[in-house]
């Protein structure tokens, strides 16, 4: 499937060249046909000065439209060529694609979703655009990426890919693919009759170039983020992730309009943006080893592993460093005082590594929700599940809610796993060496009457 806005840079010769060929074929040989053809000009390369503009207040801000010439699908490369030069604290306003170069869009059936992963094994689903080299960007250095605005298409969507990817591909081998309509003024989207979920978009991935060369899928995220799938990263907040290579060569794309923290089925509220605005800042001599998001109440670490239990021991590690620092204590003591004052939730259990993040309050009037409920509150229904192995606590405990929602909310079995994707919130709760508890949260606020 191929689309004309994305395609008329390929397409403008040649779709002249078959409008004049219908034309002819309707109307009468004239009597003495023309011998001269127009000639139509290639595009050539972008001139890179003509995405610059100046604002009122002087500073430069670059326009980065989402073209086949400034995205990639489905993988990151060191040595790809970067698609528009920035100076640090410049303002980049840049477009992404939906998945596959804009072929999930309303109307493509999940048959044809399945398609474009198995015809092209190893990438990732995602469009992404870039890379963004930032100039003065060095290895060793931190690129502070602020989020200023984000203004989505007018649709998304969720799918589940038969019987390959997601939590439970066993279990939901049968797929399904919906479409929705964002109501940007309200913010808000009504994913099943009655069900309104919020409309509050992130990038899905963003990221550096990794500091190894070759070409590698967009689905891992790594000490480089990626597709880290936190959806804390909202407008307003800043991510700020160590620099690998010269440049740093930024990316980003997997547009979300909002997700459950899991993400189980291995979809969002999936959607493009129209409009993805932000500004990088080249930080010298503060190194970071991993990447971190500041949101106005908190710090966010986070870990990344195949195995649940190796993330959450790496978002532990990050977490107990970062307290040491912010509270200038030694690491026994942050480790205890993690318990008292960390939120960790389950990012997402469906990107080859999966993630945990945890939200550290700038103050401790500004504490996020350390609910951990084991049964229904007045605020949200509830499952519960614990095991010595955090990755069968989080199964138990996802399971649990889509099955809870199935039952008591009367919802057909793929689209309570479609709304548990998008809307269930999983935290991980007491952890020892022992015992894991994970507590997966539905706000009853989405049902509305």
């Amino acid at each position: 499937m191929r689309h004309i806005d994305l395609f008329a840079r390929i397409s403008i010769g040649t779709g002249y060249a078959l409008l004049a060929a219908a034309a002819l074929a309707q109307a009468p040989a004239p009597a003495n046909p023309p011998t001269a053809t127009i000639a139509y000009p290639g595009t050539g390369p972008a001139d890179s000065k003509l995405r610059v503009v100046s604002t009122p207040g002087g500073k430069k801000v670059h326009l980065l439209p989402a073209t086949l010439d400034t995205t990639q699908w489905g993988w990151f490369d060191n040595a790809q060529a970067p698609v528009l030069h920035v100076n640090s604290g410049d303002t980049i306003v840049l477009e992404t694609m939906m998945h596959s170069h804009n072929q999930v869009v309303p109307g493509t059936t999940i048959e044809q979703i399945k398609k474009l992963r198995t015809d092209f094994p190893g990438r990732g689903p995602h469009t992404v655009t870039g890379p963004i080299f930032i100039e003065g960007a060095q290895p060793g250095d931190v690129l502070k990426v602020a989020i200023n605005k984000i203004v989505p298409r007018a649709y998304a969507t969720n799918f589940n890919v038969p019987g390959m990817f997601g939590q439970f591909p066993k279990e939901y081998s049968d797929g399904q693919v919906k479409y929705y309509y964002l109501d940007l003024e309200k913010k808000q989207v009504e994913v099943l009759p009655g069900v309104i979920l919020p409309v509050r978009p992130f990038p899905g991935t963003i990221g550096v170039a990794r500091k190894e060369p070759g070409r590698y899928s967009s689905v891992p995220p790594g000490e480089f983020a990626g597709n880290m799938d936190i959806r804390d990263l909202v407008e307003g907040t800043s991510l700020y992730v160590p620099v690998h290579v010269p440049g740093a060569l930024l990316w980003t794309g997997d547009s979300h309009a909002g997700q459950g923290n899991g993400e189980i089925n291995l979809t969002a509220i999936e959607t493009a943006y129209r409009e993805f605005n932000i500004t990088v800042e080249v930080i010298k001599g503060k190194p970071l080893d991993f990447p971190r998001i500041e949101t106005a109440k908190s710090w966010i670490t986070m870990g990344f592993d195949q195995d649940l239990n190796k993330a959450w021991a790496q978002a532990k590690a990050q977490t107990v460093k970062f307290l040491a620092q912010q509270r200038g204590v030694a690491p026994d003591a942050a480790e205890k005082m993690m318990a008292g004052v960390s939120d960790c939730r389950v990012s997402q259990v469906v990107n080859i590594k999966k993630g945990i993040h945890c939200l550290n309050p700038k103050n401790a009037r500004d504490k996020e929700d350390m609910e951990r409920p084991t049964k229904e509150t007045p605020k949200y229904l509830v499952s519960h599940a614990k095991d010595a192995d955090l990755n069968k606590a989080m199964d138990a405990a996802s399971m649990g809610m889509i099955k809870l929602i199935e039952k008591d909310k009367k919802i057909a079995r793929l689209d309570a796993y479609s709304l548990a994707s998008m809307a269930m919130d999983c935290r991980v709760g007491a952890v020892s060496d022992t015992e894991k508890n994970v507590h997966c949260l539905m706000p009853k606020s989405i049902w509305v009457k």
